[in-house]
């Protein structure tokens, strides 16, 4: 590993005696192999990970409050699956993609899928996605998948849902210059600009869930089933219109 990169994964169960070792390792730049006697210099880069709130493990003393500093240099908070569910169709794809490479089989997703996927709370995160999406391919391979192929807990869209057009679902029923969300498969034969597709989508159903919120942001963030904070940050990004408090 020397030169090179360490990437610790969960650092937030790492055991106490070991905290002591790796803090250790982390001050001096020198570790002790296994079965050996003499310290080896090593210069390495060192990435932590965790889901668990770190600073409140400080307060647990299940972390040590001077190895979470000396870790703490350079954060990176990643937002929770469920709050850009924008990444959901480039995840999807990207793991399929995965899959055929490595010739694991393959499947489609169609829109009304994709789309019941992006309701759901995803306590899992990627991980979760990715584990989906593997059950699928192995459930079905090759094939496309419709919401009645979902596990029962992903489905928040009925078969009737699945076949009714757009304009009755209540989801706007033309994006200029993007294909129908009622259509049978996510790729169109001419292909797509799929970051700006997913832009003007989200953008056009931002501005409904305000509308139907009355402008109030905490409602409308409730009905897209995100943070208000982040809905604020995209109306800002989009250019929509300013954030109305609830009165």
């Amino acid at each position: 590993a020397n030169g090179g990169t360490i990437f610790l994964d969960e650092i937030g169960e790492l055991p106490l005696p070991m905290q002591s070792k790796l803090l250790r390792t982390l001050q001096e730049g020198t570790l002790v192999r296994l079965g050996g006697q003499r310290e080896v210099r090593i210069d390495v880069r060192l990435v932590a990970a965790t889901n668990s709130d770190l600073q409140q493990l400080v307060r647990e003393r299940k972390l040590r409050s001077d190895l979470y500093y000396r870790l703490n240099v350079f954060p990176i908070e990643m937002p929770a699956l469920r709050d850009r569910v924008e990444d959901i169709p480039l995840l999807i794809n990207e793991l399929i993609s995965r899959m055929e490479k490595e010739k694991r089989g393959s499947l489609r997703m169609n829109s009304a899928s994709i789309m019941s996927l992006c309701r759901h709370d995803w306590p899992g995160n990627v991980r979760e996605l990715a584990n989906l999406v593997e059950r699928l391919a192995i459930m079905h391979p090759y094939g496309v998948i419709g919401v009645q192929e979902l596990p029962k807990k992903f489905r928040y869209v009925d078969d009737y849902d699945e076949n009714r057009p757009v304009e009755d679902s209540g989801m706007p029923s033309t994006i200029p210059g993007l294909i129908g969300l009622d259509a049978p498969a996510l790729l169109p034969v001419n292909g797509l600009d799929l970051k700006d597709y997913l832009s003007n989508l989200e953008k056009q159903l931002i501005q409904q869930a305000l509308d139907e919120a009355g402008g109030v942001v905490a409602r409308a963030a409730e009905k897209l089933r995100i943070r208000r904070t982040t809905l604020v940050e995209k109306v800002r990004k989009y250019g929509l219109r300013e954030e109305t408090e609830e009165t």
